[in-house]
């Protein structure tokens, strides 16, 4: 009996590895943080602020690996594939939530990924290039009425939150625009500031300094009063779209079935870095706010986002190809 007992250990042991890691030696090597969009975006940069302090405290290098592609599902499905060992995470946008009615995908967020946090929530902002005759938002919507179809507005992907928020204010405002989408914030943000496109509705990290300096006018907000980081500007529900409410996202996943140990680990560390004044002055000063919530709290949000947002794409019949 003793012995088959022993030989039962040892089994689990050789079936379990990162089980033993997490018990004792994670990490023991560098940590891959997948940020599906590429460089200059809104992911990036909020990544790129916590980075050297969740290195620090984990005591390894956290390596970013940007997998930009179809509205952050390139990424993701990277991340999706990853061993459950604790050593692939993923920062994800609020595409992620948008993007599982939108696409077909190959994998269900909330079976492939276990939440860590939602990193910080925040404000998206449409604005107008200063060149445009635009100054409020109810210019856009008469313009809009007069000629349907005719004025094109920016956003960082087919079917993310910034497009799919927009449509509904058109389905409830009685106007039409044109939705350019790009391949990222960090390129829809430079034609945007190039006056390539006249409207873009963006996040507010990515576009604050373009704020600040006039570049670009911000003309409303989709938190539901104003918000902190547009200061003056009213939110979209104090024009007019009552009730109306789309703030963006940003959430640290890890692999499902990756050992509760790690998950544990890497949630305090996480929380610890975000803790940090620097870091989190860091994230608000771009126009974010910090939220480091608890596993459960980023799980629920999730599933939220996800049946709230679906309704709304499958009201409008919004695919990949919009």
């Amino acid at each position: 009996m003793r012995r088959r007992h022993i030989l039962a250990l040892s089994a689990a042991g050789l079936a379990a590895p990162g089980l033993l890691r997490a018990q004792g030696t994670w990490p023991d090597r560098p940590i891959k943080l997948i940020v599906p969009w590429p460089p200059g975006g809104s992911t990036d940069t909020v990544a790129r602020i916590f980075q050297p302090k969740l290195s620090e405290i984990l005591g390894r290098q956290i390596v970013i690996d940007n997998r930009g592609g179809a509205s952050g599902a390139v990424g993701a499905q990277e991340a999706a594939r990853a061993p459950a060992d604790g050593y692939t995470w993923m920062l994800a946008y609020d595409n992620e939530a948008t993007n599982q009615t939108v696409m077909r995908l190959p994998y269900r967020t909330l079976e492939a990924f276990a939440p860590v946090s939602l990193v910080a929530t925040g404000p998206l902002a449409m604005v107008a290039h200063h060149s445009t005759p635009y100054r409020t938002f109810q210019d856009v919507v008469a313009a809009a009425k007069a000629a349907p179809d005719s004025i094109a507005y920016a956003s960082s992907g087919v079917g993310g939150l910034a497009h799919v928020s927009t449509t509904l204010l058109q389905q409830e405002g009685g106007f039409r625009l044109v939705h350019v989408p790009y391949r990222g914030g960090g390129p829809a943000v430079q034609d945007a500031v190039a006056g390539n496109v006249p409207l873009f509705m963006s996040n507010v990290v990515i576009i604050s300094q373009h704020i600040k300096s006039g570049t670009l006018r911000p003309l409303g907000v989709t938190t539901a009063g104003e918000s902190r980081h547009v200061p003056g500007v009213q939110s979209f529900a104090q024009q007019g779209f009552s009730g109306f409410e789309a703030p963006t996202w940003w959430a640290f996943l890890g692999r499902a079935g990756t050992p509760d140990p790690i998950m544990a680990r890497m949630q305090a560390a996480l929380a610890e870095a975000l803790a940090d004044p620097v870091v989190r002055a860091k994230i608000e000063e771009q126009g974010a706010d910090v939220v480091a919530s608890s596993p459960a709290e980023c799980g629920r949000f999730l599933a939220g986002e996800i049946e709230r947002w679906g309704k709304v794409i499958r009201d409008n019949h919004i695919t990949a190809e919009s």
